[in-house]
């Protein structure tokens, strides 16, 4: 059977793929990116490796930038234990590879080549990891079955699967639970998630509940980003602050109507917008949307201040540090395709809102069930939770205590995670 899903994947699949790549390039820049960065992917990934003297080679593989962040304490804490070891990180998508360029941990940065069988070969020809670590969900089946065939040790970090999904439908599941089947260790989230590992068929010999390195990665940078001051606190003084964070348009929809009703009832408050993708078509949309009612200013000219109630953050990669002045958070993507990290807010021991679609975070699901998070469906919602817990100084405090504490009981993740690695090392 795992002989009939490898043939159907590389005979049906791969060539949809490549068919889709195809029809979307014109239109699409996403996928132009990412044609465009794998050209002459092997030789520059050649000519990389060959700087490299360490004995041994780690290959990290994560699709994006939110996943390497999960990466990023166990590589942090590799390199205090192993000194002879090159860390090689792969992303899949461009947004992942471009925004990775500053890490100084890893030794190499590259694009993963696309899943064919031929690539998935070349590629662990030139790399010859000793270990590889996918991380999440990101597994590509072709690169998975050479690792195994080649009996390279081959571990999930942070996994996670959730009843309800895709991977558990029936025309899907005999075909994952093979692609599991190749992996040395599947490290899991939760107790939960080796439940329904188990349930799709996985051995219970690979399954191991760890817990998250999330809260290990967003402790540590909490830490660092106490010692950014982004913000002059003469801006900040006598102001109660909303943070808004990785925001679409649904999102905003919802949390622009809200804080216009506050500002009406209340003063001294200010939001602090930060949209998921600031281009200059969103910037000039949500001015458009704000200066109607609202007085904005951009991040980048806070320096021109004059009481706007509404700053819009047009850069990039300063989300975690801007959570440090909230008194409340709002995590979007919650009314869109699932919420973003809410770890990353309730690391500062504030009280954090979102959406409906926050079911692919386990994280939010607890910090509700716990107090710490609250679940607003509408404007009326939004406008009475945030009015709550930006005027009532009990709740929010209490509420902020709780957000705090889940990340202090779950951080230690990712030295679980070291112990079992070094067993194949």
């Amino acid at each position: 059977m795992q002989q009939f899903w490898y043939l159907f994947y590389n005979g049906i699949v791969i060539p949809v793929f490549w068919l889709l790549l195809g029809m979307g390039f014109p239109f699409n820049a996403k996928i132009r990116k990412a044609l465009r960065g794998r050209r002459a992917l092997f030789s520059r990934l050649e000519s990389g490796l060959g700087r490299l003297t360490a004995p041994r080679r780690i290959w990290f593989h994560s699709s994006s930038m939110g996943e390497f962040e999960q990466a990023k304490p166990i590589i942090a804490s590799l390199k205090q234990h192993y000194a002879d070891v090159d860390i090689i990180v792969s992303f899949f998508s461009p947004s992942g590879y471009e925004h990775s360029q500053a890490y100084k941990q890893a030794s190499l940065i590259t694009y993963l080549p696309f899943d064919t069988i031929s690539n998935a070969r070349r590629f662990l020809d030139l790399v010859k990891p000793s270990a590889a670590i996918m991380v999440r969900y990101d597994l590509w089946p072709n690169h998975i079955r050479e690792l195994h065939r080649r009996n390279i040790p081959t571990f999930i970090a942070n996994a996670t699967l959730r009843r309800n999904s895709s991977r558990h439908w029936p025309l899907l599941r005999n075909f994952n639970k093979h692609l599991y089947e190749d992996l040395t260790s599947i490290l899991t989230v939760s107790k939960d998630d080796v439940t329904s590992f188990l349930r799709l068929g996985v051995p219970e010999s690979k399954l191991y509940a760890i817990g998250e390195t999330r809260y290990d990665q967003v402790w540590q940078r909490s830490i660092d980003a106490r010692t950014k001051h982004l913000i002059p606190p003469a801006l900040l003084r006598g102001k109660k602050i909303f943070v808004v964070g990785s925001s679409w348009n649904e999102d905003e929809t919802v949390v622009l109507a809200a804080f216009r009703r506050l500002v009406a009832e209340a003063s001294g408050v200010l939001m602090i917008l930060v949209p998921h993708e600031p281009t200059l078509e969103t910037l000039d949309r949500l001015e458009a949307t704000l200066n109607s009612s609202l007085r904005s200013i951009r991040f980048s000219d806070l320096n021109d201040y004059t009481n706007e109630k509404v700053v819009l953050v047009d850069s990039i990669g300063i989300l975690v540090p801007l959570y440090q002045y909230a008194h409340v958070a709002y995590v979007g993507g919650s009314f869109r395709q699932g919420i973003h990290n809410v770890l990353e807010p309730a690391v500062y021991g504030i009280p954090v809102l979102y959406g409906p679609k926050h079911e692919n975070s386990q994280e939010a699901i607890e910090l509700v069930r716990r107090g710490g998070g609250f679940v607003v469906t509408n404007e009326e919602e939004c406008f009475r939770q945030l009015k709550k817990l930006l005027t009532d100084e009990k709740s929010r405090e209490n509420a902020g205590a709780v957000s705090l504490n889940l990340v202090k009981e779950n951080i230690g993740a990712t030295e679980r995670f070291i112990e079992h690695l070094a067993k194949s090392l």
